[in-house]
């Protein structure tokens, strides 16, 4: 018998004004479903976690919970009472000794409340506390459904990764909003796009999503509009750039391949470099023996770096490692207590900071943007100043608005389009990412494509570092600024066997750095490339050889039977029954799909 959904919405409308952000939604989430929800600022992502949790009632519809249903919601505010102590706002009053002497708890304190006294007042905590302590209760509950808006907020890049081996660990529904696309390719099974008042539902993390959303644009013959070109850039990254994802399995890529044969690779590297040269010269900045210090704390001894015209580097570290002092230091807003930062002399450099109020609120979009230029360059030709506001987000109203009305995450877009209008050849961003929406950081990834100029940033989302830069640079508490070759996942490793160790391979590492329903295979085939390979006999290559072929034929089965089934899914409407059983034998699909591609794995291994 199929198991009933926790929740279903059956033909549900919700407005706001005269706005309509649902129109006749139907949907229901399955026991154990892990579903990210995608969709730009405003379009009604909170809004349909908070129809889901009862938070908001809908206008029209139905909206049904299994009786008894546990619901855990993580919501953009917060709940905490004032006058609790930390221990008692998330661990319930219990003494060190009784919380500690359970791992999970452990765990959770551990990560989430680093460097948190457990005994100090909630009054008086940081907005960036308030939410991993919030985050921290919610994850020590038990719950059959736990949503969350936007949980990788304040976390750094190695909380987010331990994050999302926790919740995939969990046994609860989990539904996630958050535009870290990372975490969503790392938990998620299914992806819904929410978007002019409907929600479309695809199977898979984030590079599914991107893939299945070119693809029936493709199949319904679509025009392709620049979201879509956005779409198709971003894949043939995801398939030629970024250095996680390549040990995926040919039969893995084929469907992509017809996408973006056309495309070029995001970057001309070589001609971004030329032309930054020729802005800059050979000096942009140079770090020569420096001490920095905040308080008691040591940031920098002794250290020296340089970054070179065209340079394009990440900085990653944990909370208070001191990130954004380094980014002050090279803006030259922050003094060495020893040594000294030289700015080569054609530099125009511009620092995004976290801070909001740098804008005068009385001012209008339009008119600030074209005091500022109305005309800005990159490699690829010039851009109006309009052009840049719609590329942003900004049409219509959103022209004559005062800046002081505009939301949280529209001033982030709109500050971060002044400082691109001022054509500056350094850029330094610090956690550029937040508060933008997906829509909006591929329109920032895909302006940087195209800029020629020397960029540093500072983010704790990983996917826009592994994206927007070409290598990845670590504070890890040893007071120098260290090259990790292979990035994020090389930073975790080396947090994972203790900041001062050498780089090891670690299993916790490699869950780590692989999205969900790839980690056995991507393990897999690291550990096969690192042995040394035995010489194969004729008879062992000829059943590799029938191995392979064998799976590629039942996979490509596969893809036709998850096809005909997500059509039938489609057309069952409200049968959440029938639609149950369709979710069962998808799963069943995708559990077969994965032991077939560790098969295919270990024959193409010994044909090398």
């Amino acid at each position: 018998m199929a198991v009933p959904n926790l929740v279903n919405l059956e033909k549900v409308s919700k407005s706001y004004g005269v706005r309509p952000l649902l129109t006749e939604v139907s949907l229901g989430i399955g026991v154990g479903q892990r579903i990210g929800i995608v969709g730009r600022n405003g379009d009604g992502k909170t809004t349909l976690l908070e129809v889901l949790t009862g938070i908001e009632a809908a206008d029209t519809g139905r909206v049904s919970r299994q009786r008894g249903l546990l619901v855990g919601y993580l919501h953009q505010g917060d709940e905490l009472d004032d006058t609790h102590s930390v221990r008692e706002a998330v661990l319930g009053g219990r003494a060190d000794h009784e919380w500690a002497a359970d791992s999970t708890t452990r765990e959770v304190v551990e990560v989430l409340l680093a460097g948190v006294d457990l005994d100090r007042p909630v009054l008086g905590l940081s907005g960036g506390e308030r939410r991993r302590c919030s985050l921290a209760a919610l994850l020590l509950d038990e719950h059959d459904l736990l949503i969350l808006d936007e949980p990788t907020n304040h976390l750094d890049v190695e909380a987010v990764a331990w994050l999302a081996r926790h919740v995939a660990a969990l046994p609860s529904a989990l539904v996630v909003v958050t535009h870290d696309r990372w975490f969503l390719d790392a938990v998620c099974q299914w992806t819904w796009e929410v978007h002019d008042g409907v929600v479309d539902a695809y199977e898979g993390g984030y590079a599914a999503f991107v893939l299945a959303r070119a693809e029936r644009s493709r199949q319904a013959a679509t025009v392709e509009s620049r979201r879509a070109n956005l779409a198709r850039k971003e894949l043939a990254w995801l398939r030629r750039g970024a250095p996680a994802r390549t040990s995926k399995p040919k039969f893995r890529i084929e469907a992509a391949n017809a996408l973006i044969e056309d495309v070029p690779p995001p970057r001309d590297t070589l001609a971004l470099q030329k032309f930054a040269t020729q802005r800059l010269g050979k000096d942009v900045i140079d770090v020569e023996d420096v001490d920095l210090r905040r308080g008691e704390r040591v940031l920098l001894e002794h250290a020296t770096w340089r970054l070179g015209p065209g340079d394009r580097v990440g900085i990653v570290g944990v909370n208070g490692a001191g990130k954004t002092s380094v980014l002050s230091l090279l803006a030259g807003t922050l003094d060495p207590q020893k040594g000294r930062v030289k700015h080569g002399r054609t530099i125009a450099l511009a620092h995004l900071t976290q801070q909001l109020d740098t804008l005068d609120p009385t001012m209008r979009v339009l008119p600030m943007v074209e005091s500022i230029r109305r005309v800005t360059k990159t490699a690829d030709g010039e851009i109006t100043a309009t052009s840049m506001l719609e590329r942003f987000g900004f049409t219509g109203d959103k022209l004559v608005a005062r800046i002081g009305d505009l939301s949280g995450g529209e001033r982030r877009r709109f500050q971060l389009l002044c400082l691109l209008l001022e054509e500056p050849n350094v850029l330094l961003l610090d956690e550029p990412t937040n508060d933008l929406d997906i829509e909006t950081l591929q329109v920032l990834e895909d302006f940087l494509d195209g800029w020629p100029g020397t960029l540093v940033v500072v983010s704790h989302d990983r996917y826009f570092l592994e994206r927007a830069t070409d290598s990845v640079w670590a504070l890890l508490g040893d007071g120098q600024i260290s090259m990790l070759p292979r990035g994020v996942d090389e930073y975790l490793e080396r947090r994972a066997a203790g900041d001062d160790a050498p780089p090891v391979v670690r299993a916790q590492a490699d869950r780590s750095s692989a999205p969900a329903g790839r980690t056995a295979a991507v393990a897999a085939a690291s550990a096969a490339s690192a042995a040394p390979k035995a010489k194969v006999g004729g008879a062992e290559e000829r059943s590799a050889r029938k191995a392979v072929a064998r799976v590629e034929k039942r996979l490509a089965k596969i893809t036709q039977e998850e096809a005909a089934l997500n059509a039938e899914a489609l057309e069952l409407g409200q049968d959440y029954e029938k639609m149950a059983g369709v979710s069962a034998r998808l799963a069943a699909l995708a559990d077969e799909k994965e032991q077939l591609e560790l098969e295919w794995l270990e024959a193409a291994e010994i044909l090398g």
